[in-house]
């Protein structure tokens, strides 16, 4: 019998899915339903619709992964209209335990918990994750997930940020065109503008220009299918500058945060896979002038856990309210 419902909410999928707490306290997920965040009003209409495909009543008790800054118990969708207060929200679904937190957070909190299985070497020294000191977490999907937790003698403290939102900072010749390219339409041009599931679409617009002469005649989606699969030149090439881009993005976040390791995951990063053990994400990630060697010695991790957002929230949530 499930203990409670744990929801991943982003700007393009809300992901629902119960759980069971064992009597250890780790969390066992079962069937994931995935919906789409669009087509509903509000988190109470989404969570209607997850409650009609199961057999019996929900749980009452809901672990919620949220896509924005978290104040208070209270958060606002940064890629959507969404709004959420825990208090109201137990009221409205009669939860006896509730718990709301940064979904960058939640996938924090499962990346210390999750055993090296689930982690793919990308970049630095082959080894696991330091189990002292910070951990660089960044994320690009719908958005930029920025994150990183702390360990030291046994304890481990997750922090939430919105990093995705720090300036783009432009390297090359390709990243100016870019650059200007999103500044006729937005007075600041934030990483994740182009560090994210949408960004590879301003990419390829710039390499088609100034390579083929011609407009982009693709969208994001089809970019990144067919970029990652190598059947369209662009594409791929923009996919290539992508993790180059991710590895500079990623840099820049060790160096701000003191990582002695880094993790990347979302969406996005998972379906890279092994693209980012290529030379140019490491290329970007190690390129920080008279840093270099110090960044060759960080290790770099892919979190290859399916649902880590709903795994992270849901031992939150544990951690809160079980004994």
């Amino acid at each position: 019998m499930a203990d409670l419902v744990t929801l991943d909410i982003g700007g393009t999928n809300a992901r629902f899915a119960l759980a069971s707490v064992a009597a250890d306290g780790s969390v066992q997920l079962g069937e994931v339903v995935t919906l789409h965040t669009g087509a509903f009003p509000s988190l109470e209409a989404a969570w209607g619709e997850f409650a009609s495909r199961q057999s019996g009543a929900l749980p009452r008790a809901a672990a919620i992964a949220f896509a924005g800054p978290v104040f208070g118990g209270a958060a606002r969708l940064t890629n959507s209209s969404w709004e959420i207060r825990t208090d109201e929200l137990a009221k409205a679904l009669e939860l006896d335990k509730a718990t709301l937190i940064n979904d960058f957070a939640a996938v924090a909190h499962a990346a210390n918990a999750l055993p090296p299985e689930d982690f793919l070497h990308l970049a630095g020294p082959d080894i696991g994750l330091p189990r002292e000191g910070t951990i660089s977490l960044i994320g690009p999907g719908t958005g930029l997930g920025v994150a990183h937790f702390h360990r030291i003698a046994g304890t481990c403290h997750v922090q939430a940020t919105e990093g995705g939102h720090i300036g783009f900072a432009p390297v090359d010749d390709l990243d100016d065109r870019i650059l200007a390219r999103l500044r006729h339409r937005h007075d600041r041009v934030s990483l994740e503008r182009v560090v994210s599931g949408p960004g590879i679409a301003e990419i390829y617009a710039v390499l088609s220009e100034r390579d083929a002469g011609q407009p982009p005649a693709l969208d994001a989606d089809s970019i990144w299918r067919l970029g990652i699969a190598g059947q369209d030149a662009i594409a791929s090439a923009a996919v290539d500058h992508f993790c180059l881009l991710l590895g500079r993005a990623a840099g820049d976040i060790a160096l701000a945060q003191g990582a002695a390791g880094v993790v990347i995951a979302g969406g996005t990063g998972l379906s890279l896979g092994e693209r980012l053990r290529g030379p140019a994400f490491g290329e970007g990630f190690r390129a920080k002038g008279r840093y270099e060697a110090m960044m060759a010695g960080i290790p770099v991790k892919l979190l290859r856990h399916p649902q880590p957002g709903l795994l992270g929230a849901a031992a939150v949530l544990v951690a809160e309210h079980w004994p």
